[in-house]
């Protein structure tokens, strides 16, 4: 999904040490190839996404598990030889790659020919099942490492190998030994394995959204999002830097992916920000840690959250209403600190000239909006993700298709009726079925064709459905190999080992439990996505928070949380190395500046865990004292208030800057709040209140302190100071 103007900044960013290793991490972060290979792969990109739709709208009717063999086969057939032809390799590497999607998809054949006969053999595989088991292995072992880096597929063949040789470990870490056979049929077939409920919701929900997303995004979501950003924000303090974190929140209620947010919104907010002032790694280090938020932003949020509703058993709508007040604080902690650091910096925002009007950004792309209202009213009426996507993929594209056909029609009232009758077609689906819907988007294509605005709608959709599936290849491949994981710790029941210990620790202190798995976290974060993060940790911590008495969804949500913040720190940080290249800064550096970033918010979980109010969950001391409501509103404040500690902190300003020891006071203050303990709250909100008051009545002795306006627009605000100046602050 990354568009020309990042692949142009790579020379730079290698330059600068954060290229190559962007490059690296996103292999697929350029365009479909324009040569005959290239075309090819278009189109294989193609019938995936056009496959996914058919399945999901049961236009064609298959066997979940004939549905994931044929998701995996796909991203092996697409995923090998794009890359290969991408790099520029060799035609004999070419030749090769090609050679594994194909026995790749083989794979998926295999399973489809004999899908009956394997479930009856199930348990007693025959010598060719072996086989063509151990070769879906490797190929999706050589399809991960080729696409996403070493560390998961290392990660995934150390559990592996932990099956086949388990049984030579010292205690408490020995198995009771399998043999061969039983762990390729374990992991190669059924649902335990590969095949697992993460393919599943990747060939289900994950896939769907993804185009739901890219679908939305070509129609011009995103400009639609940041004109609207700028407009509101753009004229504040430090406003580049708010427009980024509004436009990526934005992004996240129809993307997912914290690193398709950062290459899509940052190529506009991150040279802004470095125009307004900002230093190239804090901007780069602000997109990065916004667009990783996107995944726990409602209503879409990331692939994981549609695996917790899938593996917790619960409705989506839960993991949504958990996410909410997080993701609501999570922003307005990097909003806060933006804001701080602008403050701190004399950061000023453009003048209203420079500003577009979010008023008439609405007028022009309100219809935009409608699918995504759709999807949420859906989501919360508690219709299953599948059926929500599939409605509003549908609406998406009857929108798209049907916008060049009612700017033909001059009549204001015949348009009118095109749209009410666009609209009771989509309407038509919940009680006829995609059928109607289908018919008419044939329609639609076949009257588009006929005049030129109309043929570039159909090629814009074509395009995003190739596109989306590019996009889905990383997601699906992780998706797919961290069944081995799930699967390893199904067969020998490893994680019982990690989560009796956390549950030992927790014994003696639950806050060193939570620390232990936070770490956890974070260090499998230095080498692998937030999707096999979760699943790993969730399925080791998980159980074992539970049993400390943490509710089911804040325990996960937990995992889920610092999955994505591990995303933001060094030495591996996708999504920073990701920026490096538009931010022309080392990933290293951005990486550290997003940690900065982030840091209020790393107390979100943990406030959560002690006062599951915050994720609207019941359960704990305080709920249980005061009532639910009160107990939402309480920890909402305290959390606002730790978190505007902890930022004051971060950057050492306030209403004015902070001499150290004020800073290690609101540090302190901010950390005694985190705890749901009455004694620590009380010496929490003392000590707050005196920092508070300390600091406004310095302000008011002092004065106001004038800091020069250092925005780089070309502008300077009323009354500031030469950009190359600084007053210091009055003594």
């Amino acid at each position: 999904m990354t568009s020309q103007s990042g692949g142009a900044h790579k020379a730079d960013g290698a330059e600068h040490g954060g290229g190559e290793n962007a490059e690296l991490q996103d292999p697929l972060g350029t365009a479909f190839p324009e040569s005959p290979e290239g075309r090819i792969l278009f189109a294989v990109a193609f019938l995936f996404s056009i496959f996914q739709l058919a399945t999901a709208a049961h236009l064609l009717d298959m066997p979940s598990q004939i549905v994931r063999a044929i998701h995996v086969g796909f991203l092996c057939l697409l995923g090998l030889p794009l890359v290969a032809v991408i790099k520029g390799e060799s035609v004999p590497v070419r030749a090769i790659f090609w050679v594994l999607g194909i026995l790749g998809m083989g794979v998926a054949a295999y399973q489809w020919w004999e899908y009956e006969p394997l479930i009856f053999r199930a348990g007693m595989p025959l010598p060719m099942d072996t086989a063509v088991g151990v070769a879906a292995l490797v190929i999706l072992f050589l399809a991960t490492w080729r696409i996403m880096g070493p560390a998961l597929p290392i990660i995934a063949g150390a559990f592996l190998a932990y099956c086949l040789f388990g049984n030579y470990l010292p205690s408490p870490f020995v198995t009771r030994g399998y043999v061969f056979s039983q762990v390729i049929d374990h992991m190669a077939f059924g649902t335990e394995g590969i095949y697992g409920i993460p393919t599943y919701v990747s060939s289900t929900y994950i896939f769907l959204f993804i185009l739901f997303g890219s679908f939305l995004e070509r129609a011009g979501m995103i400009k639609l999002f940041t004109d609207v950003s700028l407009g509101l924000v753009g004229g504040a303090r430090g406003g580049a830097a708010k427009v980024a974190v509004i436009s990526s929140g934005l992004m996240g209620t129809i993307s997912g992916s914290g690193v398709a947010n950062v290459v899509t919104t940052g190529q506009f907010t991150i040279p802004l920000m470095k125009r307004f002032g900002y230093k190239p790694a804090f901007a780069g280090g602000v997109e990065a840690t916004a667009s990783m938020g996107g995944q726990i932003m409602p209503p879409v949020m990331g692939a994981v959250a549609f695996i917790m509703a899938e593996t917790l058993n619960v409705p989506y709508a839960a993991v949504v209403q958990a996410a909410v007040i997080p993701a609501v604080l999570y922003f307005g902690s990097v909003f806060w600190m933006v804001h701080l650091e602008a403050g701190k910096r004399g950061l000023m925002g453009l003048s209203r000239d420079e500003l577009p009007s979010p008023l008439k950004a609405l007028r022009e792309g309100w219809y935009l909006l409608l699918p995504l209202g759709v999807l949420v009213w859906l989501l919360f009426s508690g219709y299953t993700p599948l059926y929500a996507g599939t409605i509003g993929l549908a609406l998406t594209a009857l929108l798209i298709i049907g916008a060049p056909l009612a700017g033909k029609i001059s009549v204001q009232a015949l348009r009118y009726v095109f749209w009410i009758g666009l609209g009771v077609s989509a309407a038509s689906f919940f009680q006829y079925g995609i059928m109607p819907v289908a018919v008419t988007l044939v329609v639609l294509m076949l009257i588009a064709a006929l005049f030129r605005g109309g043929r570039e709608t159909l090629l814009l959709t074509r395009d995003s459905l190739a596109e989306g599936a590019k996009t889905a290849l990383p997601v699906g491949i992780a998706c797919a190999i961290v069944g081995i994981i799930v699967g390893t710790m199904t067969l020998t029941g490893v994680a019982n080992t990690f989560g009796q210990f956390i549950v030992a620790v927790g014994d003696t202190s639950l806050f060193l439990s939570l620390v232990l798995t936070m770490i956890t976290c974070l260090i499998l974060g230095m080498g692998i996505p937030t999707i096999p993060n979760y699943i790993i940790t969730a399925s080791i911590a998980g159980p074992a928070l539970l049993a400390l008495g943490v509710p089911l969804i804040v325990s996960h949500m937990f995992v889920f949380y610092f999955g994505i913040l591990a995303d933001l720190t060094p030495p591996v940080a996708l999504a920073c190395y990701a920026a490096a290249p538009i931010a022309r800064a080392p990933g290293l550096q951005i990486s550290l500046q997003a940690v900065k970033v982030a840091l209020a918010g790393f107390v979100i979980p943990f406030m959560a865990v002690y006062t599951p109010a915050l994720m609207m969950q019941d359960g704990g001391p305080l709920s249980d004292a005061i009532g639910f409501w009160p107990a939402v509103v309480y920890i909402v404040f305290k959390t606002s208030l730790s978190i505007g500690l902890w930022g004051a902190a971060a950057i050492g300003f306030l209403l004015s800057p902070l001499k150290w020891w004020e800073r290690l006071v609101a540090t302190v203050a901010a950390f005694t709040l985190v705890a749901a303990l009455p004694v620590t709250d009380e010496i929490g909100f003392g000590l707050s209140a005196a920092f508070i008051a300390w600091h406004v009545y310095q302000r008011r002795r002092h004065g106001a302190p004038v800091i020069a306006n250092r925005t780089g627009g070309g502008t300077t605000p009323r009354g500031a100071a030469p950009a190359d100046e600084r007053v210091p602050v009055a003594e």
